[in-house]
């Protein structure tokens, strides 16, 4: 199987980054955590007139036509920038609810472990919310609903998507380690040189370039078993990731004011999301033990 991206997939890979880059810099970023619980309803349109949430959806009906792998290339973006809003629920919704295709609509969706994410901001949800009541959530650009007693079944699609998010953040906490190892100098040299700092670098590239493979394979095969491993790695590679690139950043990592915590707490927040890892390595586990004949 070979994963090298066809001039097609790296323009649309190129092509969401430019725009993200345009729309959602990293002073967006800080202004949109300065409002919490805000949608830009002007950025979400934009998605949607860009394709974002109908790449699966057939042309005839008005979509791109592509398919996983293509759409996995642009959720890993939308999770490298840290893009904020229900882009798993809107983009599964396309075709079924009327203006999610377009980005006229933003839909939420009760997912299997009763969590609802962005429900105010929603104008369609998935799923029965009565009784819904909000929680503190650790990310500050993901307001959060529970909903109890919630046995939804789990869309592997979901899994998918949410493991190419968790891609993108743990690449974006590898780009901003190393660059901070450059750029900081201690003892008259980049910290960068020092060997603790050089393998903490080394050990994230490896760990996203490990998750990406998965990743990308997942999306091609779209085999259940393959996509719960695509998550597994894929979560570790973000949340070890955000913290490794933390203990980078010493002291400076733990303020407010640098980014390192909006990539570990949305790292963490998407860990729970579409039934969380535990439902992967279940999952993962009864594959493992059926093609052993157990």
């Amino acid at each position: 199987m070979r994963f090298r991206l066809t001039e097609d997939q790296r323009a649309l890979r190129d092509g969401m980054r430019g725009l993200v880059a345009r729309r959602f810099d990293r002073a967006a970023l800080r202004a949109a955590v300065d409002r919490p619980g805000r949608l830009d309803r002007v950025l979400w349109r934009e998605l949607g007139a860009a394709g974002f949430f109908a790449l699966r959806l057939p042309e005839a009906d008005g979509g791109v036509g592509l398919g996983l792998p293509e759409t996995v290339l642009a959720f890993e973006e939308a999770g490298r920038a840290l893009l904020p809003g229900p882009l798993v629920a809107t983009h599964l919704a396309a075709g079924r609810v009327p203006g999610a295709a377009e980005g006229e609509t933003v839909v939420a969706a009760v997912d299997a472990g009763g969590l609802v994410e962005w429900l105010t901001e929603a104008d369609v949800v998935c799923g029965e919310v009565d009784g819904a009541v909000p929680l503190r959530s650790v990310d500050p650009l993901t307001p959060l609903h529970r909903v109890a007693g919630v046995t939804a079944a789990v869309d592997p699609v979901a899994v998918l998507l949410t493991a190419a998010e968790q891609l993108g953040t743990a690449t974006r906490a590898c780009e901003l380690a190393v660059q901070h190892a450059r750029a900081r100098e201690q003892f008259g040299q980049p910290i960068g040189a020092f060997q603790a700092v050089k393998h903490l670098c080394a050990e994230l590239l490896v760990r996203v370039e490990v998750a990406r493979a998965a990743v990308y394979a997942a999306a091609v095969t779209a085999d259940p078993a393959d996509i719960a491993a695509a998550r597994l790695l894929a979560d570790e590679a973000a949340v070890r990731g955000a913290r490794d690139c933390l203990q980078v950043h010493g002291g400076m990592g733990f303020t407010w004011e640098a980014d390192v915590h909006l990539l570990l707490k949305r790292a963490w927040l998407r860990t729970r999301r579409a039934g969380g890892g535990t439902e992967s390595e279940e999952l993962l586990a009864a594959d493992l033990l059926s093609a052993a004949g157990r």
